[in-house]
């Protein structure tokens, strides 16, 4: 494996190798490629951190839990809220900024604030050409050629090796509330869900679980914010949402934090057997999703716009979606199924052309993740 410590050195790694190349952050995300191991680890350690501005730079190999730490101390947050891959590919290693950037990794809160490249304000990082490279800034308004910062953001690694990201942080809300909904349908929750979001409440998350810890269906719709304001707006939603079935309000910090991990990480199907996907359609045919699939466990988040499908091994469910606009990841995938089923949604002949002009432009050695999200 290598390691370097430096960008130069990551630079010069990537110049003289002729092989090709897999790269890794923490190696949290289930995604490899053959080649030899070119690890960020080494690149750690936040550059810059300006509480008052809201503004954080840091090396690629930092790892996350490093990050909200340090972003705790100041009463702040990623707004993004960024999925633990761990917890369902139980993996030892630490996720990493890098690695988090180069997947998009995004949670409930994307509902609500944006996806995790909509915070990234800046990004260094080496092509596979071994030149470096350094597009946008440390202010949200830098705006400056081509946005190679939301370019790079879900690339894993095919475009380039990052090694700084500049991210906006947000303040940590004084107040959470969470409404729940018990023993609704999968359609009948979407439409509870949809009603939330559409509503002026400021909704943060919403999620639907058909087979909750009880083992009853239950609905989950977050609000954050000033304490005044989540008492309103809980007692609001409340009454907005009482003709959908029993409702209680739970405030209590620690048991919204767990519970909201719990549907992040998809806990839920951590130790049960099977493939584990992740289906991006429009909330409303997140029901269709799970009747196409006849899944052995199904989540929504996103308000039913984030469905995870728990299926058996060795069946590639993207033919069973036919119709169904959206796209399919392959998250969780069995030994057995290893290379036999497409990790990533194929892209369409004008989307695979338009990313092969991309990736002869960053990696015209054609060696940066080979076999990672359909590139040849």
């Amino acid at each position: 494996m290598m390691t370097p410590t430096t960008e130069a050195e990551l630079a010069d790694l990537v110049k003289t190798t002729q092989e090709p190349l897999r790269i890794q952050g923490g190696g949290t995300r289930g995604v490899s490629a053959p080649g030899a191991v070119l690890s960020t680890a080494g690149l750690t350690g936040v550059q810059l951190y300006e509480p008052g501005a809201l503004t954080l730079v840091v090396q690629a190999g930092t790892p996350v839990a490093q990050v909200e730490t340090l972003l705790a101390s100041e009463g702040q947050r990623l707004p993004f809220e960024p999925m633990d891959h761990r917890v369902l590919l139980s993996g030892a290693v630490a996720p990493t900024m890098g690695g988090v950037a180069a997947a998009n990794v995004s949670g409930p809160r994307r509902i609500q604030v944006g996806a995790c490249r909509d915070f990234m304000l800046g990004v260094r990082f080496v092509d596979g050409a071994g030149r470096i490279v350094k597009n946008g800034g440390r202010v949200m308004k830098n705006v400056t050629g081509y946005d190679l910062v939301k370019l790079m953001a879900g690339s894993h690694g095919t475009l380039g090796v990052l090694s700084e990201i500049s991210f906006k942080v947000l303040p940590e809300p004084e107040a959470k509330a969470c409404v729940l909904i018990e023993g609704l349908s999968d359609a009948r929750a979407i439409e509870a869900m949809s009603v939330a979001v559409g509503s002026p409440f400021d909704v943060t998350g919403a999620a639907h679980i058909p087979v909750g810890l009880d083992g009853d269906p239950v609905t989950m719709i977050r609000i954050e914010g000033f304490a005044g304001s989540v008492a309103y707006r809980a007692k609001a939603l409340r009454q907005l949402l009482q003709r959908f079935g029993p409702i209680t309000l739970e405030e209590q910090p620690e048991r919204i934090a767990a519970g909201w991990a719990w549907v992040r990480d998809v806990a839920a199907f951590a130790d049960q057997p099977g493939n584990v996907w992740r289906i991006s359609v429009k909330p409303s045919d997140g029901p269709k999703v799970a009747a196409a699939l006849q899944a052995k466990g199904v989540i929504y988040d996103w308000a039913g716009g984030l469905v995870w499908a728990l299926v058996e091994t060795g069946l590639d469910i993207r033919p069973a979606l036919a119709g169904i606009a959206g796209h399919a990841t392959l998250v969780r995938v069995a030994d057995s199924d290893q290379g036999a089923i497409a990790r990533f949604q194929p892209e369409s002949a004008p989307i695979a052309a338009l990313s092969q002009a991309l990736r002869q432009q960053f990696d015209p050695t054609g060696r940066l993740n080979l076999g990672v999200m359909g590139r040849p």
